[in-house]
């Protein structure tokens, strides 16, 4: 396996990890572990952002490109309905 995919892979599981700490958190009523969760959450997204930005920088990773306004707009209106 070759360095691309292995960044690949990890981003996606920390991405799907993170969703699982939100629902977590979000249904967690003891203090004390909603606490926990939620800096697990924080370092795995620190983590998630750094290796993002290293698969950036090698041609890992290209994001879309940016919307135009009026395609911005568009979305607007239709979420507004």
């Amino acid at each position: 396996m070759d360095e691309k995919t292995m960044v690949n892979d990890i981003l996606s599981g920390v991405k799907a990890t993170l969703t699982s700490y939100q629902t977590a958190i979000s249904e967690t009523e003891n203090m004390q572990l909603r606490q926990t969760f939620q800096q697990i959450r924080n370092n795995d997204e620190s983590f998630q952002y750094e290796l993002f930005k290293t698969a950036q920088a090698k041609g890992y990773y290209k994001p879309a490109e940016q919307a135009s306004s009026a395609q911005i707009e568009n979305v607007k209106m239709e979420l507004q309905q």
